[in-house]
């Protein structure tokens, strides 16, 4: 199978889908790869990188697009590259569909058999593809929420962890999945007092049990979230259904009541965002400003880290890539009910019920499309 590897375009979008041990991993099983020029300088990666593990080179992405049998990415499509896919070309990246319309609509308008890594799932029906992304976002959520709570940033001048005699900061942590617990681990180390909220009782079991009385937890309601926002300093918002949009936990009125200057990091931004007041924002503009609170939702934030994050999803990637490609999608998928659950677009039918029943589609099971 010929794969290849496009440049990412969306904006400060550093990472790539694979890097050079991967793809010299993919050439032994004799397979050919082609990557666009310079899509690896932004973990530090060069051409030659590529070529000494097997690569070749294009000098575009329309060349890549028009010769790939598999197109393997980091972001989503972006509106330009969605033109540029073919009838039965895979697609190997995140979607993030069930809140975006316009790319839902182009991939199945495409042709294309695009498999998002954020739904599939391992024997413990958990996300291994999305797992260390999110591990990213949750560090990285406490370092912007951090630097957004100084003054010159808009917000309330606070150190997080505070000093002797000056109490620390109030984060509240909305979820206690990957994106939670790492959130609490880096807040807690910089000396925050840290309250989780989920309506999930092992999971604030097995923080308890990770993080003792360093950290108090809340079990998920309109009326505790409702009282946790009044005192917070920083909120960070993780929580997840999977291929779905993110359920709207706090509302408009609740940001309102917020102190002035406090922070919201919305790390569910992908999947819509879990703040009412939320919208997408990218590195280059990152917060926003909406009844005096700022408000973090850049769309992509594992992006900030590109060398960490791309190897880091590269090491999850690869046994799956090397499967799509040795056996072709459809007997990939058959073969394999995880990867099977990553469909979300197949020759034109939707394929996750979620994404479906959000844009007002027709919904086909996946197995249904493999025939």
């Amino acid at each position: 199978m010929l794969v290849g590897v496009p440049r990412e375009i969306k904006n400060n979008e550093f990472r790539v889908g694979l890097v050079p041990s991967s793809v010299a991993e993919l050439v032994h099983h004799g397979h050919r790869v082609t990557v666009e020029t310079g899509a690896g300088l932004g973990i530090g990666v060069t051409d030659a990188d590529y070529v000494a593990a097997g690569a070749s080179i294009a000098a575009t992405a329309p060349e890549i697009f028009a010769s790939a049998d598999m197109i393997i990415k980091v972001k989503e499509p972006q509106a330009v590259e969605r033109a540029m896919l073919r009838q039965d070309q895979i697609l190997f990246t995140y979607l993030h569909l069930a809140p975006d319309l316009e790319q839902t609509k182009d991939l199945v308008t495409s042709g294309a058999i695009c498999i998002a890594y954020e739904t599939v799932t391992d024997r413990n029906g958990a996300l291994p593809l999305l797992a260390p992304m999110s591990e990213v976002a949750g560090r990285m959520s406490v370092q912007a929420g951090a630097a957004c709570l100084e003054k010159e940033h808009g917000g309330r001048g606070i150190l997080l962890g505070g000093v002797p005699g000056v109490a620390p900061a109030e984060v509240v942590i909305l979820g206690g999945g990957i994106v939670g617990s790492n959130a609490a681990l880096i807040a807690i180390g910089m000396g925050a007092s840290v309250t989780v909220v989920d309506r999930s009782l092992d999971a604030l079991r097995r923080l308890v049990a990770q993080f003792g009385t360093r950290i108090q937890t809340a079990f998920s309601t309109k009326e505790t979230i409702e009282t946790l926002m009044k005192s917070a300093d920083l909120v960070i918002g993780g929580v997840l259904i999977p291929g779905a949009a993110a359920p709207k936990l706090v509302t408009a009125a609740m940001v309102k009541t917020m102190k002035p200057g406090a922070v919201v990091v919305d790390v569910a931004i992908d999947q819509g965002g879990c703040f009412e007041t939320s919208h997408a924002t990218t590195h280059a503009e990152p917060t926003y400003v909406v009844d005096d609170v700022v408000h973090y939702c850049v769309a992509n934030m594992p992006g900030a880290v590109a060398r960490t994050s791309t190897f880091a999803l590269n090491n999850v990637t690869l046994p799956f890539a090397l499967a799509l490609a040795e056996k072709g999608a459809n007997a990939a998928m058959k073969a394999d009910p995880h990867l099977l659950e990553g469909l979300n677009v197949h020759k034109g039918r939707v394929t996750v019920e979620a994404v479906a029943e959000a844009h007002g589609m027709d919904y086909v099971a996946a197995a249904d499309c493999l025939g």
